[in-house]
């Protein structure tokens, strides 16, 4: 059975939908989301650009019911009962519009292609993977250690999963500059969204060629020589899914623990001690400013009831990733500035019970969330080692996010310390 509506919330079904696209929501989104709870409880209309509506999932036990019942909200968005309203230039077309990609898969098709990407990430070793997230980590701070001031998101978080990812790839510099920037371009879901999309399709065709031209160790090469026998489109769309959910967010991720260790006391200790904090803090992150805070999408495969709210089949369903995290349901005590306390859930013990990563047979396929933690670990052990009195040079009320309804991320951490000679 869905989970029923907590009576403590109360529900105004005619009260109007909120535009996630708003000054709201870019000045203050956990506002927002407490104010959606408040108003309608935890599943909220919402209206996303050019005013089309969806269901944004705010409540955990809701989201959790959502994608761990895929026969009843599924991926396939063909099932969409808006696609007549949805103009050619809509910035949210690469994340709706279906395609091979195994983001859209069913059953057991879907069974078939994640457990190819699967395997070829289990295949990698962790060890290089670490050595050349600690090499990349190590070139970044050699491009700044001399100058006694950098500004981490653009200089250091965004480069070293991009580094990364680039060597698993098999990616030249000059392409992997213009994969950065069109991968953006699609993330910010602005006006050049759809032409950046067509560029990286076009990139991993031609990664695509070359692996079959001249195999190799890339993940091309291991998708074409994997059993599952997948097309090549298949493979395309899944190189561009595998970039796009391992680049972005596992910056985010850096980036966001990076701010939280710079801006909280209680990690302050850790910055000229060593390494004692950084899996807490990565873990933190997680659950109170999680890298993706919102993912599109499900659509109901028929007419169900969810939390009180009739949802009609092919309606289009936004995961509230960062929201169902900070459900007061399940979030741990705060404290001043709405940090976790030392008794709630994200503690000493590290409780992994958050869907950052989602959940059901669409969350990110194992092993990806743990390259991910190896990438993000080894940046920013790196930093701390080579820049122990790392510091802010601006005031941490004088920080702000970036501008995005689905990730979560600073716009910028200018930091000073001691130059390296």
């Amino acid at each position: 059975m869905p989970p029923e509506l907590n009576p403590a919330l109360p529900l105004h079904p005619d009260a109007a939908p909120v535009r996630l696209h708003s000054p709201a929501f870019q000045r203050d989104p956990a506002g927002l989301y407490t104010m959606l709870r408040q108003v309608h409880g935890p599943v909220a209309p919402v209206l996303l650009d050019g005013d089309l509506p969806a269901w944004l999932v705010l409540g955990y036990r809701e989201l959790h019911y959502v994608t761990g019942n895929p026969e009843l909200f599924g991926r396939d968005s063909r099932r969409w009962h808006s696609w007549g309203r949805v103009p050619r230039d809509w910035p949210l077309l690469p994340f709706v519009a279906h395609n091979a990609s195994v983001l859209f898969t069913e059953g057991a098709d879907h069974r078939r292609r994640a457990g190819a990407i699967s395997d070829v990430l289990a295949a990698l070793d962790q060890y290089e993977l670490r050595y050349e997230a600690e090499r990349a980590a190590d070139e970044a701070v050699d491009s700044f250690a001399g100058a006694g001031r950098a500004e981490l998101v653009a200089e250091y978080a965004g480069r070293i999963p991009l580094r990364v990812l680039a060597g698993l790839f098999g990616l030249r510099d000059d392409e992997t500059a213009e994969l950065h920037r069109d991968s953006a371009a699609v993330l910010e879901d602005g006006p050049d969204a759809g032409a950046a999309f067509a560029r990286i399709h076009g990139h991993m065709e031609l990664l695509l060629e070359r692996a079959r031209h001249r195999p190799g160790t890339d993940l091309a090469s291991r998708l074409l020589a994997h059993p599952a026998r997948l097309r090549d489109e298949e493979i395309v769309q899944d190189l561009i899914a595998i970039m796009a959910t391992g680049q972005q967010p596992t910056a985010n991720w850096i980036g966001n623990t990076l701010r939280l260790m710079l801006t909280d006391d209680r990690f302050a200790v850790s910055l000229s001690g060593g390494r004692r904090s950084v899996g807490q803090a990565l873990t933190e992150v997680l659950w109170m400013d999680t890298p993706t805070q919102n993912f599109i999408g499900r659509w109901a495969t028929r007419d169900t009831q969810l939390a009180g709210r009739h949802i009609r089949a092919g309606d289009l369903l936004v995961l509230g990733l960062a929201a169902a995290n900070t459900d007061p349901q399940v979030c741990p005590v705060t404290g001043a500035g709405g940090r976790v306390s030392g008794r709630g859930t994200t503690g000493a013990g590290g409780n992994q019970a958050h869907l950052s990563f989602s959940h059901g047979d669409h969350r990110c396929p194992a092993p990806a969330p743990e390259i991910a933690e190896l990438i993000a670990t080894a940046a920013i052990e790196v930093l701390l080692d080579r820049l122990p009195d790392l510091r802010l040079s601006r005031p941490p009320e004088d920080l702000s996010w970036r501008p995005s309804v689905w990730l979560r991320g600073p716009a910028a951490l200018p930091v000073e310390f001691t130059p390296l000679i």
